[in-house]
């Protein structure tokens, strides 16, 4: 048994399928490994990127983002830092709930929703019934979730199951700050352009360009939060040789420009 096996995400979540269970951990450098619970989870970091990984997909999870994973869904969770925090809702979900809560995803945290984590921070542990004004609030917390998540992000990536194309993923992922060409990519791999291309589609189900543009960003992603550079920096070394262009796309997946992402760093919750 791992020393993580008798933590609350293993053996206190599901105890009382009714109540609504809230918990923030600090992870250190300690990983989750992989497990399901009866509830759906909540899962808002501060202190760093978290990868949390399915059978079918990883996940990135970056500052004034949360998570939504539903229940009955494997995963495991691995901190990008030491320094990482965990805030999280359990909530039984209802045969009668919004479809919202049977899909996996990763939303913006609006200021509302914010304000509203932080208020959770001074329960530990079930919330029952019995404590009538706690209980409200945490429903009242979870029935907002679908008002307020209107956008989920694309920040995940499908595993490659063809093992060909494994290996091109790897030589794109530790080449991103080189200028990837797709016709050189298929050639220098063995493909035709058209065979690659439906390659990409049938097993990935997205194009090159797309999964490309997903892969440089989710490094961005890390390099602005955990390593600290600037935004010039990180479009060098993802691939971009104009700034604007970087901070554009990076707008359109992330839902903000990359300078105002850096200034989420400093506006970590209290504990």
């Amino acid at each position: 048994m791992s020393a993580t096996d008798d933590k609350y995400y293993l053996t206190e979540v599901d105890k009382y399928p009714e109540s609504i269970y809230c918990m923030h951990d600090a992870m250190g450098e300690n990983d989750i490994s992989i497990h399901a619970h009866h509830k759906g989870q909540f899962l808002y970091t501060e202190g760093g990127i978290v990868h949390v990984e399915t059978p079918q997909k990883t996940y990135f999870l970056p500052a004034r983002h949360y998570m939504w994973i539903p229940p009955g869904i494997l995963h495991s969770i691995h901190p990008g830092s030491a320094d990482v925090i965990m805030r999280n809702l359990y909530f039984p979900v209802e045969k009668d709930d919004k479809p919202f809560y049977e899909v996996t995803g990763i939303y913006p945290v609006n200021d509302l929703l914010l304000q509203m984590v932080i208020f959770s921070n001074r329960w530990s542990g079930d919330l029952n019934r019995d404590d009538k004004s706690a209980h409200l609030f945490a429903l009242a917390f979870k029935h907002i979730l679908p008002e307020v998540s209107i956008y989920n992000l694309p920040l995940a990536l499908p595993y490659a199951k063809h093992k060909r194309l494994n290996e091109i993923i790897r030589f794109m992922s530790t080449n991103l700050q080189e200028l990837i060409i797709f016709p050189e990519l298929a050639h220098q791999f063995g493909f035709s352009e058209r065979s690659l291309s439906r390659l990409f589609h049938s097993d990935l189900g997205m194009s090159f360009i797309q999964y490309l543009t997903l892969l440089r960003m989710m490094l961005a992603l890390r390099l602005l939060l955990e390593d600290g550079m600037s935004v010039k920096e990180v479009a060098a070394l993802v691939g971009y040789n104009s700034v604007p262009t970087f901070s554009t796309t990076f707008y359109k997946i992330v839902g903000m420009r990359p300078s105002d992402y850096v200034k989420l760093k400093t506006g970590v919750l209290g504990g």
